[in-house]
């Protein structure tokens, strides 16, 4: 059995599966194998307009993966448009809070990392609805936790050094109700070392 072969038995004995129209396997699947079908639902994914395009492009809001968005919202309708970042990031957030999504659902079925989402949940709690919006044109840096978290960060890690990143992220969840990405958390850390480490030398 061929690759390609395989690849369509693997299709067939699956649930059934979205792709788009402008998906390069669509045109495969109609050429070659057309029994298929009743396992996979085709969709006119929207394309964005050039005009609109050109407007998302320009404030850093076009989303290059719209094609990966399986949410059924954005398959009805030009209301929704899997290349508006801003409303994909904050459909996203409404699917976890309203749904009940998990964060592996909300990234499968919106088309985000699990980091993204994160970084998104952080940003919202932050800065509201302005922490969608892309960050302004400056020096890169990763998120900045705020001074509260921070400080309990810092200070649970130093009273229990067996606690990892993900234990202390999850800490932080239960006592300030928010998500900070266990990547987040390790800069801190880092940081705090760092800084540790040039105090100790000017004090020699």
């Amino acid at each position: 059995m061929s690759v390609l072969d395989q690849a369509y038995a693997g299709i067939a004995t699956s649930p059934p599966q979205f792709i788009s129209a402008s998906d390069p396997l669509f045109l495969l699947i109609m050429e070659a194998k057309p029994p298929v079908f009743d396992n996979i639902r085709i969709t006119d994914m929207p394309n964005p307009s050039s005009s609109k395009r050109q407007s998302l492009e320009a404030t850093g809001t076009f989303n290059r993966r719209f094609s990966a968005v399986r949410h059924e919202l954005f398959r009805q309708g030009d209301f929704f448009d899997p290349a508006d970042l801003v409303q994909l990031k904050y459909e996203t957030l409404r699917a976890m809070d309203k749904g009940g999504y998990s964060i592996a659902k909300a990234a499968r079925e919106f088309g985000l990392s699990r980091p993204t989402i994160y970084h998104v949940q952080e940003q919202l709690k932050a800065h509201g609805l302005e922490g969608l919006l892309p960050a302004k044109r400056g020096p890169k840096g990763g998120f900045k936790m705020k001074a509260e978290v921070r400080e309990y960060v810092l200070s649970t890690a130093a009273t229990d050094s067996r606690l990892g990143a993900r234990q202390l992220a999850l800490r932080v969840r239960e006592r300030f109700k928010i998500e900070v990405h266990p990547r987040t958390i390790e800069r801190a850390l880092k940081t705090q070392g760092q800084k540790r480490g040039r105090q100790t030398k000017a004090r020699r």
